[in-house]
């Protein structure tokens, strides 16, 4: 979907590498999405030129590279926005980089690195210290993780406008979830300004990100990712507080989702900020008779898996068939698809396959089939398969990769980010929980203590991370219901108000085969409850 250029592109792989070598330059690595302005304008502009793209052609080997379909090219190697612009030994270390570059900055840019390699030749590249190959360093998983995070949250709180930081605001869905069990105002105040600023009235879903601390300079572009997590922390929000302030822009987000992002089969990636305001300001009628924003249909494996989760939470909350239709039509596309023996292929798209096995698509596969299992009595079995085959493939020395550690530049040194590794920790709980198999628990502990020596460091925006180590101190509220999903007593479970909670159904067929049929038993309170009145009163009793 890029636009047309004088620029003779390749692909990333090993061949523009060893173009690179052979030809003694430097590669020049354009990372850029469909949904982002500033790469078409780049393109339109700088790499449109003809100066510029012969000087390219001439002394680099220029590489393109969509973000959204490389996420292991992307985590190591963008420049905090996109498009980024890295020029690359070739062995693909990094000389240098920058975001969007205007023409003049571009030709001045050129000339300097090309001079410096000419001068160090690899000597000039560097390993960025992430993939230096140091591990994190690893602690106690105690309850001082959690309280520190909650501590940050207060430090980190914009009282003013709300929202965590200073400058721009970003929607931190997983930090408003964090939050509403430790410091739920904040958590509230946080996704009334996000549905106020970002949430889209006319046709449902979410803006990524606010430019400003008031939340103003808001950036169009509708992202799958930030509407998925968005539509859960909504739909949990809405299970605390019975608004329908926060029912609605989930409600709405699902029409987004289901209609403007539907692919046919699946969700699609993104919607591009189009004409920006000048269109968003637009009512119905006006927004059909203007260009519309581009569209990315590609149906990635975490971006669904996301969405699936969040659409079984809202149905969980609310009985919206919908939403459940949807999230059962999700899973049947992930597992027929994109699921083999436990690996997951990032997207497939007209014969052609994704990479493989990255950490954040496995983490979401996994989190949304053992939300299946709790609310539709399904998914633990593929949850387990894809969570084995992650723990073969990836877990190594206390924590996981983001991939496997192989291809070409800096691919094949190992990555272990924080908020994969805590999204599969929560996943594996939820799991250990739901199948009685502590192993996964284990893993989760190992996971979390990877990172623990450092969870000082840990910001808000990771805030994950301490959900997974307080679910592994203080056990889950765990809700062992012998009856069917959808039975009032298995629905009366899904909507008590503690969303970090475990509900297990048809429990007397698996991890509590002593309840009798038709009751259901808080892990912790010895008295059974048979009906959802008696069901709360244990649930108090346990808290």
């Amino acid at each position: 979907m890029q636009e047309e250029t004088r620029v003779e592109w390749r692909q990333w792989g090993q061949d523009a590498f060893d173009e690179a070598r052979e030809r003694s330059v430097p590669v020049l690595l354009s990372l850029s999405t469909t949904w982002c302005v500033d790469c078409h304008e780049m393109d339109a502009t700088t790499y449109a030129d003809p100066n510029i793209a012969a000087n390219l052609n001439d002394r680099y080997v220029p590489v393109r590279v969509d973000a959204d379909r490389e996420p292991r090219i992307r985590e190591r190697y963008a420049a905090g926005g996109f498009p980024s612009t890295v020029f690359l030994t070739p062995d693909g270390e990094v000389i240098s980089t920058a975001t969007a570059l205007a023409p003049d900055g571009m030709r001045q840019v050129l000339n300097r690195v090309a001079e410096t390699y000419a001068e160090k030749g690899d000597d000039a590249g560097r390993v960025p210290r992430a993939l230096a190959g140091d591990l994190p360093p690893a602690g106690a998983v105690d309850a001082t993780i959690e309280e520190q995070l909650a501590g940050q949250l207060g430090e980190k709180f914009d009282e003013r406008f709300a929202g965590w930081g200073e400058s721009a605001k970003f929607p931190l869905a997983r930090t408003a979830e964090f939050a509403l069990k430790r410091e739920r105002q904040q958590a509230l105040r946080t996704l009334d300004a996000v549905r106020d600023h970002l949430h889209d009235e006319v046709a449902g879903g979410f803006f990524r990100y606010a430019g400003r601390r008031d939340w103003g300079d808001v950036h169009h572009a509708k992202l799958l990712d930030t509407n998925a997590t968005l539509l859960r922390a909504f739909a949990h929000a809405y299970v605390y507080t019975g608004e329908d302030a926060y029912r609605e822009p989930a409600e709405s987000t699902i029409d987004f989702l289901t209609d403007d992002l539907w692919s046919g089969v699946a969700v699609g990636g993104s919607m591009g900020p189009g004409e920006g305001v000048e269109y968003w300001g637009k009512d119905a009628a006006g927004r059909a008779d203007a260009r519309q924003p581009r569209t990315d249909l590609t149906a990635y494996a975490g971006g669904n898996a996301l969405a699936a989760d969040a659409l079984l939470a809202y149905y969980g909350y609310t009985d919206d068939e919908r939403a459940r239709e949807y999230a059962d039509r999700i899973l049947d596309y992930l597992e027929r698809d994109l699921i083999e023996h436990g690996s997951v292929v990032h997207f497939r798209e007209r014969g052609q396959a994704g990479p493989r096995d990255t950490l954040s698509d496995l983490a979401a596969v996994v989190g949304a089939f053992t939300r299946a299992e709790q609310t539709i009595g399904y998914g633990a079995g593929v949850a387990a398969t894809v969570a084995d085959h992650a723990i073969e493939a990836l877990h190594d020395d206390g924590s996981f990769r983001d991939g496997p550690a192989e291809g070409p530049g800096l691919l094949d040194r190992p990555l272990r980010p924080l908020d994969g590794n805590a999204a599969m920790a929560n996943a594996l709980v939820d799991l250990a929980t739901l199948t009685g198999d502590d192993e996964y628990r284990e893993v989760a502990r190992e996971t979390v203590g990877a990172f623990a020596g450092a969870s000082h460091r840990i910001g808000v925006q990771v805030a994950e991370y301490g959900t997974a180590a307080s679910r592994l101190v203080h056990d889950p509220l765990t809700i062992a219901v012998a009856d069917d999903p959808g039975s009032d007593l298995h629905r009366a479970a899904l909507r008590v108000a503690d969303h970090e909670k475990v509900v297990v159904p048809n429990a007397g067929d698996s991890i509590a085969p002593e309840l009798d049929r038709g009751t259901a038993r808080v892990v912790g309170v010895d008295e059974p409850a048979s009906d959802p009145e008696a069901l709360m009163g244990r649930v108090a009793d346990r808290q």
